[in-house]
């Protein structure tokens, strides 16, 4: 029976969404604008050179970026071997959930709460329940920040006073920091638990618990982060092919972005390089009809949202090995898509997502153009691949 692999890239987006003005992105490319910078010499930390993927564009990178957006990336201008094409997303959202439940064939219905930039960001009856569920007098932060910023920020009064640290971002997210020792790892996780129900029920996505170490000047976040997100509105691909009797290999925070419906296997890891080994393990190991399902978060969280270039650069360098890796390990008939779940331009202003549409590579199934398609397309076609009922409204994309 075939397998299928979906890796998605966190925020690899290629450009040209139509309707990236009104999310204040008009422009965004986050590959396209990686590979210019490259090419000018103005992404040599670390590397040097123009953007080398041979890899992911002899299945059709480069040709994807100029479909998406009409940009020639330089330096990937290969003539494609894989099947390949762009996908638009149709969720009034740049955020993850929104992306990968589209992704698995459902796109969101509603509309985010998201949190005003202003100071305090939350209402105070949020204030007060977060007080009640973690018996403290109040809070910190109430405002929007990165994370490492809010840390650095508050990680000295949090000590202090044993307030958790709130604070959200343009997503539809919100995060609580705490100490892992001082305030403990299981309370943060249960406050963020606790707190879950009534976040979703106000359309917020996600209650993300991120832990920290160290003392003041010397903090770092922990790789024992959980999302709590809320549920998808109606079952997706992961559930398609588990109720079909399938494994669903769920790798990185694909089971907490699901809420862990129809996982069957979840695999986590501390870095991006723990989960490229799960990933490459399960290429050689997962069962027959298996759908290996991925996020790799760190182009994202390490690179688009602090707006660093070559360190995005960096990070796509290594996964393209990781990719020829993968693509050496398939076995006849297996299928993998190589994807994006929204942008992060790391030359845009701020520190938010951008707002693109995502390259879409297909190995295993031949060559030649997708073209235009959705990202409900994806499960679509991946369900074609496996063989399973497809209930939501995308058409598969396979010859």
């Amino acid at each position: 029976m075939p397998r299928a692999f979906v890796v998605v890239l966190d925020s690899v987006g290629c450009g040209g969404a139509p309707d990236a003005e009104a999310f204040g992105d008009a422009g965004a490319n986050t590959l396209g604008h990686i590979a210019q910078a490259c090419a000018l010499g103005q992404a040599d930390q670390g590397r040097a050179g123009p953007l080398r993927l041979p890899v992911l564009d002899r299945l059709g990178l480069g040709a994807a970026i100029k479909l998406a957006s009409g940009m020639t990336a330089p330096g990937l201008g290969a003539i494609p071997t894989g099947l390949w094409g762009a996908a638009t997303e149709l969720s009034r959202g740049k955020d993850t959930p929104s992306g990968h439940w589209e992704l698995a064939g459902v796109p969101v219905p509603w509309d985010w709460t998201y949190f005003p930039r202003q100071v305090p960001a939350f209402p105070p009856e949020l204030t007060s329940k977060v007080c009640d569920l973690a018996g403290t007098d109040g809070i910190l932060g109430n405002c929007h920040s990165g994370g490492v910023a809010i840390i650095d920020r508050f990680g000295a009064e949090h000590l202090r006073t044993g307030w958790p640290i709130c604070y959200t971002s343009a997503d539809s997210v919100f995060q609580i920091a705490a100490h892992e020792t001082a305030f403990g790892l299981e309370r943060l996780h249960k406050l963020c638990a606790d707190l879950a129900p009534h976040l979703h029920a106000m359309r917020v996505g996600r209650v993300i618990a991120r832990p920290f170490v160290g003392t003041d000047g010397n903090f770092t976040r922990t790789h024992h982060r959980r999302d709590y997100a809320i549920a998808p509105p109606a079952p997706t691909l992961c559930d398609w092919v588990s109720n079909s009797g399938r494994a669903v290999h769920a790798v990185g925070k694909i089971s907490d972005i699901f809420s862990g419906q129809g996982i069957t296997h979840s695999h986590k890891g501390k870095d991006d390089a723990a989960l490229c080994n799960h990933l490459l393990r399960l290429v050689e190991s997962a069962e027959d009809g298996a759908l290996t399902f991925c996020n790799l978060v760190e182009f994202d969280s390490l690179y688009g949202h602090p707006r660093d270039v070559a360190g995005y650069a960096r990070a796509l360098e290594r996964f393209d090995k990781v990719a020829g890796q993968m693509l050496d390990r398939l076995r006849p008939g297996d299928m993998a898509i190589f994807t994006a779940d929204h942008g992060n331009d790391p030359t845009a202003p701020g520190s938010d997502h951008t707002r693109e549409r995502v390259p879409v590579l297909v190995a295993g199934q031949g060559a030649g153009q997708i073209g235009h398609c959705g990202f409900v397309d994806v499960a679509a076609s991946v369900a074609d691949h496996l063989g399973v009922p497809a209930q939501g409204p995308g058409r598969s994309f396979l010859p």
